[in-house]
């Protein structure tokens, strides 16, 4: 029985600010819906103090702005991208549209065909996250979007040059400094200056989650996405320091992050909270970790491997830090999360920056059915079908009409019966089903 050794402070105090965000949202989106470009103008000078003359950038400012970011920044930015794009390229070559005859004379497919349009937004408020431009902007054109419009918004009074250098750089061919849910509505909804997109995604504040949650149907979305988690899993063959370190790195994403450490330690989880304190009076982001920590963190001991799995796969966090003395135990066995960070040698910031996987994941217990974003997310398999001859057709017909009769569907029974009547040869009458 796992015993908890530090509880999360606020785990259920929630649920009032998400109805508020709800009402705000739905006010928002009603309101870019009915007056467009006026509405998202209002909105953007409200809550940035921006209303640029034109919300897109012309190639002369993405220019202008690129000049602003120094050669060793471009040199990281063109690195991260790399790794991105050389792992979004091998995922892309394992999705293969198939074409396969499953009777004589009866052709089956599939195609993979790539999203018209997409939305990628990149959060830019207390932290720029240049990152989530690589992510979602440049996966979307390795799997062949042929419209990709970013949005960030607006950083000390424009647009931020790195995030719009990575942006350009990763293939958008839009760029927008506009920001929250004016953003997203404007992007999906499609105003007077902007045009709607089919799909959006990236990552953002409860604000930005909920646009898209409440925006899906209308549009597609990458995933559900809540406050960022983090899940460290450990024993007695790692140090408090780098559990510690691993769990704050996370926690200053935000003040409701959970960071929750599993261990078959005590040793090492009465070490480890002692080493947070120790952190947190270093640590330059303390105002937030130090919340994130105190209100969600928690600390959980387990017996033993299986013990923290079970916890684990129940907790189903978005990133997953596993530092045991056998890492492969839990890749082999552990089916709900975002993604999996084996070993210290690795480490979740890795993951959000650079190694070339991507950082957008299911939270809120999503990874029990979803994965997180990546090449295939922009991508519609779609099936087809051919029949090539008149014996396959009367075959599938005749079991086609006994089937709708079988269910009512006297109509979908005609369209198989003329077929039976045309190319097998068998009179049916009309409304009835083909004979045995």
């Amino acid at each position: 029985m796992p015993e908890i050794i530090k509880t999360a402070a606020k785990q259920d105090s929630m649920e009032e600010a998400d109805a508020n965000v709800r009402h705000t949202v739905e006010t928002i989106l009603a309101d870019i819906a009915k007056r467009g470009d006026t509405a998202v103008r209002e909105l953007s000078q409200k809550f940035d103090s921006w209303s640029p003359e034109s919300f897109a950038l012309t190639p002369t400012q993405i220019a202008s702005a690129m000049d602003q970011v120094s050669p060793d920044d471009i040199d990281d930015i063109k690195f991260a991208q790399q790794q991105v794009r050389n792992f979004a390229q091998h995922q892309k070559a394992a999705l293969r549209d198939i074409e396969v005859e499953t009777l004589p004379g009866v052709i089956l497919g599939h195609k993979n065909i790539p999203v018209n349009s997409v939305g990628c937004y990149v959060p830019g408020g207390k932290y720029p996250m240049v990152a989530s431009a690589h992510m979602s902007v440049l996966t979307a054109k390795v799997a062949g979007v042929k419209r990709v419009v970013a949005a960030a918004p607006p950083f000390r009074g424009g647009a931020h040059p790195a995030i719009v250098a990575a942006m350009h750089m990763a293939g958008a061919d839009e760029i927008l400094v506009l920001g929250g849910v004016q953003a997203i509505g404007a992007m999906a909804l499609g105003t007077e200056s902007i045009g709607a997109v089919d799909m959006l995604v990236g990552p953002g504040n409860a604000f930005v989650a909920e646009a898209k949650r409440q925006l899906y149907g209308r549009v597609g979305i990458d995933l559900f996405a809540g406050p960022t988690e983090t899940l460290v899993i450990a024993d007695e063959s790692v140090d408090a320091e780098m559990c510690a370190t691993d769990l704050l790195g996370q926690g200053e994403h935000g003040p409701t992050s959970p960071s929750i450490l599993l261990t078959t330690s005590r040793k090492l989880a009465t070490e480890t909270i002692t080493e947070i304190e120790r952190l947190l009076a270093i640590l330059p982001t303390a105002d937030i970790a130090r919340r994130s920590w105190d209100d969600f963190g928690q600390v959980i001991l387990c017996q033993d491997d299986a013990e923290m799995l079970a916890v684990a796969d129940e907790i189903a966090s978005e990133h997953v830090q596993v530092m045991t003395r056998d890492p492969d135990y839990f890749l082999a066995n552990m089916t709900n999360y975002g993604a999996l960070f084996l070993g210290p040698r690795t480490n979740v910031a890795y993951g959000d920056k650079v190694i070339g996987t991507n950082h957008t994941l299911p939270t809120k217990k999503a990874g029990r059915y979803t994965g997180g974003l990546w090449v295939g997310k922009f991508m519609k398999t779609c099936s087809y079908q051919k029949v090539l001859t008149d014996q396959a057709s009367a075959l599938v017909g005749a079991r086609c009409s006994r089937l709708s009769m079988l269910e009512g569907f006297v109509g979908h029974a005609e369209q198989a019966n003329v077929r039976v009547r045309r190319y097998g040869g068998q009179n049916v009458p009309y409304g009835t089903a083909a004979s045995r």
